[in-house]
């Protein structure tokens, strides 16, 4: 099993501990790009065409909340692949 599929497989587990950098792999990988909001804020917010964008904060370890988000896009990009 490859990291990332491993990493993956904690994403769908809503391990703890998962870090920014994780998040922000599994998003791209889905095609949702990167925007830092402006202000100096803490977040930033991931967006891709006729998704809704998600606003994850950059500090580590991510919130279960966010996580769960993050899931739900890993679970629907799954059922359209299938």
């Amino acid at each position: 099993m490859s990291k990332f599929e491993k990493l993956l497989q904690r994403i769908l587990r809503l391990d703890q501990g998962i870090r920014y950098q994780e998040i922000k792999k599994i998003l791209e990988y889905y095609g949702y790009t990167a925007k830092e909001t402006g202000g100096g804020s803490s977040h930033i917010t991931f967006r891709k065409p006729g998704q809704r964008p998600i606003t994850v904060p950059r500090h580590s370890p991510i919130k279960t909340v966010y996580v769960e988000m993050v899931r739900d896009i890993v679970l629907a990009q799954q059922e359209e692949d299938q």
